[in-house]
């Protein structure tokens, strides 16, 4: 009997320990998700915060940007009138005329082709006036 006693005792002794493992799973589990979640929860807290300052990071790489852009532009426009200014005044030393120069003396090339005829035209009509008055004292 002594041996069913130890037999009993044994079965309750592992059927305690196995409670206990189950009850320390349970409670690791309910552990794991409590701070699981608290976890979470910091994990979500410092994403916002990185989050914001790499906002404001990229926003003022973009203003930096922006001011370094509009320089560069006046730079550029700034070369611009200097090499159009310096470019004008090697075609002026050249003798090559201006734009303005060359259409202002077309305008006067096609005024004066208007007045050649206009003068020829004045010049053939009496001519041919002249012409047959001539032939007329001539029968």
């Amino acid at each position: 009997m002594a041996t069913k006693k130890k037999v009993k005792e044994v079965q309750t002794d592992l059927a305690e320990s196995a409670h206990k493992i189950w009850l320390a799973g349970l409670g690791a589990l309910a552990v794991a998700g409590e701070e699981g979640s608290k976890l979470f929860d910091t994990l979500v807290s410092r994403g916002q915060e990185l989050e914001g300052k790499g906002r404001k990071q990229v926003e003022k790489a973009k203003e930096t940007v922006s001011g370094v852009k509009v320089v560069a532009e006046s730079y550029w426009t700034t070369f611009e009138q200097k090499l159009d200014e310096q470019v004008t005044k090697v075609i002026h030393r050249l003798g090559v005329p201006t734009k303005d120069e060359i259409e202002t003396l077309t305008k006067k090339v096609e005024e004066l082709t208007k007045s050649i005829e206009k003068l020829r035209k004045a010049e053939s009509k009496p001519k041919t006036k002249t012409a047959t008055k001539s032939t007329k004292t001539a029968k």
